[in-house]
């Protein structure tokens, strides 16, 4: 592939990622994937507390899931399977008890 060329994400792209991450229990409205493919790939949390996620160029998504398994892990997440747990600061609290997520869990 020429060093110009971009390749974008797709629908199966975003199975990948998101059946890593709701391993982790990770709310996928929390989770935000680079629409480019960009090498080396990275896995980091904002200071909202979204999931940044960058797939590689040079990697199907299939290969580099271990490393955003890893990656998380490095950044304090735990396997949580079944478990939607929201990041720190990724949602304002309205106060309102019933935020709608309850069909996630």
């Amino acid at each position: 592939m020429p060093d110009n060329e971009i390749t974008i994400i797709t629908m199966d792209d975003m199975a990948v990622v998101f059946e890593v991450t709701d391993a982790f229990g990770i709310h996928r409205e929390s989770v935000s994937v680079e629409l480019a493919r960009e090498d080396p790939g990275s896995v980091d949390v904002n200071g909202r507390g979204v999931v940044e996620i960058t797939l590689p160029a040079s990697q199907s998504p299939a290969e580099f899931a271990p490393a955003i398994q890893t990656g998380l892990e490095a950044l304090g997440y735990s396997p949580n399977p079944g478990q939607v747990v929201s990041n720190d600061g990724a949602a304002a609290d309205d106060g309102d008890a019933d935020d709608g997520d309850d069909w996630l869990a």
